[in-house]
């Protein structure tokens, strides 16, 4: 049920991951403050993240829409991580960039 979906799905998983790493990452580096803004995008990402691969899982209907505010929310991610040097957020930028663009390709 869910072939037209396997790789938004694992895209998605990819960019959970990446964003829980980073955010964690980047509560150990010297001037947390300043990664704030990082850290609560990777948190929002990861669980939209994760709630868009449910809704594929489960072949829902409602999958193209969650999957549309999911390349929005992996967008703005890729964005404020790539603001950074670390290479956590780096890596996190490219996981989020990959995600968005499968979550855009979902059929509507």
């Amino acid at each position: 049920m869910t072939t037209n979906y396997d790789e938004c799905i694992e895209a998605c998983k990819q960019c959970a991951d990446a964003c829980d790493y980073c955010a964690t990452a980047c509560l150990e580096e010297d001037n947390v403050s300043k990664m704030a803004k990082c850290i609560a995008t990777d948190i929002d990402c990861a669980a939209l993240c994760r709630t868009a691969v449910g809704f594929m899982a489960r072949g829902s209907a409602l999958a193209p829409a969650v999957c549309k505010a999911c390349a929005e929310v992996c967008q703005k991610c890729a964005d404020e991580c790539s603001k950074h040097d670390h290479n956590h957020c780096q890596e996190c930028a490219e996981a989020c960039r990959s995600c968005a663009e499968s979550c855009r390709a979902m059929p509507a």
